[in-house]
């Protein structure tokens, strides 16, 4: 693999990283909006199914950032001594924030959830 292959790699890691962000936030942003509308107020299992929906939609999406993150690691440590390496430097020591940062936020925002819909 040449180096504007691998950068086509790391560009495509990085994408990986910030789509697959956006089904648990859209997720949490509804169900916050849902509890304006009384969803603390239905029934247990309903409750119960919401909290599993998220639990799995988060732990899918930190699997995801996880091995997005790890990949365009590797690959920007392949690209970082190359003519790609001041584009790809500056992004290595940001990784750790979609590989531990973000999935320890959603833990957080979980427990306040799991808090707010059957307390």
């Amino acid at each position: 693999m040449n180096a504007s292959e691998r950068f086509a790699a790391w560009q495509r890691a990085r994408m990986h990283l910030i789509v697959s962000q956006i089904a648990p936030t859209a997720l949490l942003i509804t169900t916050i909006a849902l509890l304006q509308f009384g969803l603390a107020e239905t029934s247990l299992a309903t409750r119960v199914a919401t909290l599993g929906i998220l639990l799995a939609s988060g732990i899918l999406g930190a699997l995801v950032q996880f091995q997005s993150a790890s990949e365009a690691e590797r690959i920007g440590k392949d690209l970082a001594g190359g003519e790609y390496g001041d584009t790809v430097s500056g992004s290595l020591g940001w990784l750790w924030v979609p590989k531990f940062l973000t999935p320890a936020v959603f833990v957080v925002i979980y427990i306040a959830l799991v808090w707010a819909i059957l307390f």
